[in-house]
């Protein structure tokens, strides 16, 4: 196990408060030494960004009882050219929610089980306000998911 692996986080935020649970999600991922934290927002992260990731974290506002459009426009840009290469590869997701958040985590996983992903931890919904316990949550996922891989246990 010589080679460090690498957790790509993609993330929107527009009003903030996706930015600061992916801010908790990576404070608590780069506690992994052993794994790279590589961190992009939605309409920077790209087809290479997604190939050479061991794993995935995806963060998203509820809009519209959906994930954010750019989240969406990353899926757009990176599925055909990825289709049929990434095939089992570990992603969670976290939600920044004004309602119930269940549709943006419905229609994200239609779209990962499209390219063949495996979702290795239960959605993280945070509803309304970000609180010090949510923040808690994002970096115990971001940990979690970044000791998976450092482990190769996903």
């Amino acid at each position: 196990m010589s080679e460090r692996r690498r957790l790509l986080v993609v993330y929107h935020t527009q009003s903030g408060n996706t930015g600061q649970l992916a801010e908790a999600v990576v404070r608590g991922a780069r506690r992994v030494d052993e794994t790279e934290t590589v961190v992009k927002r939605a309409f920077d992260a790209g087809v290479e960004d997604l190939l050479a990731c061991d794993a995935l974290l995806l963060g998203t506002p509820e809009n519209f009882g959906y994930m954010s459009g750019a989240l969406k426009d990353f899926f757009d840009r990176t599925y055909y050219p990825c289709e049929g290469k990434l095939i089992a590869l570990p992603y969670a997701v976290f939600v920044s929610a004004g309602n119930d958040g269940t549709g943006a985590v419905r229609e994200i996983g239609r779209i990962a089980l499209g390219y063949g992903w495996k979702e290795v931890a239960e959605p993280l919904i945070v509803r309304k306000a970000i609180t010090g316990e949510a923040l808690e949550q994002c970096e115990e996922l971001g940990e979690a998911m970044a000791s998976g891989v450092a482990l190769r246990i996903f």
